[in-house]
């Protein structure tokens, strides 16, 4: 029953994001806190803090969106969904399993650095077939102007930024405590996904966005570096952003293979 409510959470990302089913969601949501609270109280207490930040980020759309006024309400909101169950782990119930380890004092290795570079070659291999081919792209607002590649830039690395702090520091660690690593990964890959979905990458972006978020928490149980997954997520999300310019403005940046 442990693991049903914590698929229940998991679950209900797909209804509140993938699916945008708001009613259906919560209920989800609150039927997984009542299973946990039943069973494991120490579990109810971490998913409690998943379904707070998933219930914030909720209450907006996430499609992509590079408005000013859209701009600034998704950093409020993305970064309360960060803060406010970090603030209640720590402060209420004096818990630190929630953390964001950036110094780990320990270099990168070889083969940690050889990543990132292979990063960058998938990315430029794989991504263009996806956001052109599938019509991806278009879930994304044509740019062209100055101001809108800056905005599309700060935007595209942001939200990279933040879905590993919320999606492998908070809802992964969490997870993580309380089942196997290959459990928690999983659970929290639908999640992630889901999220990813509503931003953007639809069609057959899952093929992509699934190995993406397991690499990610697998690497992160590895390595115990934000630093690292986070320069992982930006290699790639550079790609994705010149694909996009491409693509929205196919004289630019011909450089893509599709």
């Amino acid at each position: 029953m442990r693991l049903v409510a914590a698929a229940l959470v998991s679950a209900s990302a797909v209804l509140l994001f993938a699916l945008r089913l708001p009613a259906p969601g919560y209920a989800v949501l609150a039927a997984a806190l009542v299973v946990a609270v039943l069973v494991d109280r120490a579990l109810f207490r971490d998913l409690l803090l998943i379904a707070i930040g998933l219930l914030i980020v909720s209450t907006i759309s996430v499609e992509a969106d590079i408005s000013y006024p859209n701009m600034a309400l998704m950093g409020v909101v993305l970064s309360a969904a960060v803060a406010v169950p970090y603030l209640i782990s720590r402060r209420v119930f004096g818990d630190r399993e929630v953390w964001f380890p950036i110094k780990t004092g320990q270099r990168w290795s070889t083969l940690e650095r050889w990543y990132l570079v292979a990063v960058l070659v998938l990315g430029y291999l794989i991504l263009p077939s996806y956001f052109i081919g599938s019509g991806a792209y278009q879930n994304w607002p044509s740019i062209s102007a100055p101001d809108e590649l800056g905005r599309l830039f700060v935007g595209v690395g942001f939200v990279g930024i933040w879905d590993e702090v919320f999606f492998i520091c908070t809802v992964f660690a969490l997870f993580r405590r309380h089942f196997s690593f290959w459990s928690a990964n999983l659970l929290q890959m639908v999640i992630f996904v889901s999220f990813l979905w509503e931003l953007g990458y639809r069609s057959w972006g899952p093929v992509l966005t699934i190995p993406f978020a397991l690499l990610q928490g697998y690497i992160f149980s590895l390595t115990k570096s934000l630093t690292y997954v986070v320069c992982v997520h930006l290699l790639f999300d550079l790609v994705v952003f010149l694909v996009l310019v491409h693509a929205h403005n196919r004289d630019w940046l011909d450089v893509f293979l599709y």
